[in-house]
């Protein structure tokens, strides 16, 4: 990796972590009782971090799909079900600009592919938003439909906006930008390049009154997708409620770490460098560490071999590495160190999750989802 890249995947993780940290925050501020006015300031605040959180990643799947190709992690999904969450993704969101969204799924109620289904979703974001922000009242409509195609199935999504901005998919980014602002273009560009990378295309047809309709195509092959009983099984596993120490030079990452902390019906106590991690260790009261790796005075790995030397109970605790840096090779180096898994900055909620059900032992309570 070069000098430019390197700095600019260090930039970006950083500023991407900031905004979970800000969009934590004023979750948990939205929590207290406030008066309207402050209210419509958390929402605000929320709103502007959000939009940039999206601005970063667009950019980096872009960014990733020049230079490496769009990564995809497949696995079955129920198509029907993919339908149900893209009306749940949006349909808050278009109703608060005024505009009814329709979402429609149309095929066998059983059929299952074998897709990513993550980036999938992905590309009806760009399509959707690109489709709202062409449209002052009235309905954005949204369909899935689905063919068995032999071994494959044919999948093919359509939006349709009735806006007089119409948004053709001969528009390139930057004309896109001019219309719509960055964050649309850059998801509607993130789109076509997810249909491109499956091998489908995208096209536009013209409504028969005002607007368009956007059409994106692509084929993936049958899948059996497991039955809600496995899928319930899998996700949310009996384990024990826990008392976690989280360890983290940043404000902000302390607060995030334990507001998802809170979010699994978890207690916390936190530490800002290793010296403070074991000292609070030695008492042990904690049932697992998140420790983060850069810190002033002790780093998170010379704490843990710390940790590891002491007596009994307390010196087999679990611990989890919070970091950037997250490669094969540095994640090798933390399990060696003596810790027992690696979640990456900036945290989601399900890797904290499947960190917690991977090193937590059963019991009577559990960790909620």
């Amino acid at each position: 990796m070069s000098l430019p890249e390197f700095f600019f995947e260090r930039v970006t993780s950083e500023i991407h972590q900031q905004m979970e940290g800000v969009l934590a925050l004023a979750d948990r501020l939205a929590r207290h009782p406030l008066g309207a006015d402050a209210q419509a300031c958390v929402a605000g605040v929320s709103e502007a971090a959000a939009c940039v959180r999206q601005i970063l990643a667009s950019t980096a799947d872009l960014k990733d799909a020049a230079t490496n190709g769009m990564a995809f992690e497949p696995a079955p999904k129920r198509l029907r079900d993919l339908a149900d969450e893209i009306e749940a993704r949006w349909g808050q969101k278009a109703a608060k600009s005024g505009v009814t969204l329709l979402v429609s799924y149309d095929g066998a109620p059983e059929m299952t592919a074998l897709i990513d289904s993550d980036r999938v979703i992905q590309a009806f974001d760009g399509f959707i938003a690109q489709a709202l922000a062409g449209v002052r009242h009235g309905a954005v409509e949204a369909t899935l439909r689905t063919q068995s195609a032999g071994d494959m199935v044919r999948l093919e999504g359509r939006v349709r906006g009735g806006g007089e901005r119409n948004i053709g998919d001969a528009l390139d980014i930057q004309e896109i930008e001019a219309l719509f602002g960055l964050e649309t273009a850059l998801s509607v560009a993130v789109g076509r390049q997810i249909v491109s990378a499956l091998g489908g295309e995208v096209h536009t047809e013209a409504n028969a009154g005002a607007g368009e309709t956007l059409v994106f195509e692509f084929t993936a092959p049958h899948a059996v997708e497991c039955s809600g009983e496995e899928e319930a099984d899998s996700l949310h596993a009996p384990q024990r409620a826990a008392h976690i120490l989280v360890v983290d030079d940043n404000a902000t990452n302390r607060m995030v770490a334990q507001t998802l902390c809170e979010m699994f019906d978890c207690t916390s106590e936190s530490a800002v460098d290793g010296v403070e991690a074991l000292e609070a260790a030695r008492t042990g009261r904690f049932d697992l560490i998140l420790m983060d790796i850069k810190m002033p005075r002790m780093d998170g790995v010379t704490a843990t071999h710390a940790i590891r030397a002491l007596p009994g109970e307390a010196g087999l605790v679990p611990i989890i590495a919070l970091t950037a840096n997250a490669d094969p090779e540095d994640a090798a180096g933390y399990l060696a160190a003596g810790m027992n898994g690696v979640v990456e900055k900036p945290m989601k909620p399900e890797h904290l999750l499947k960190a917690l059900q991977d090193n937590l032992g059963g019991g009577e309570e559990s960790v909620a989802a």
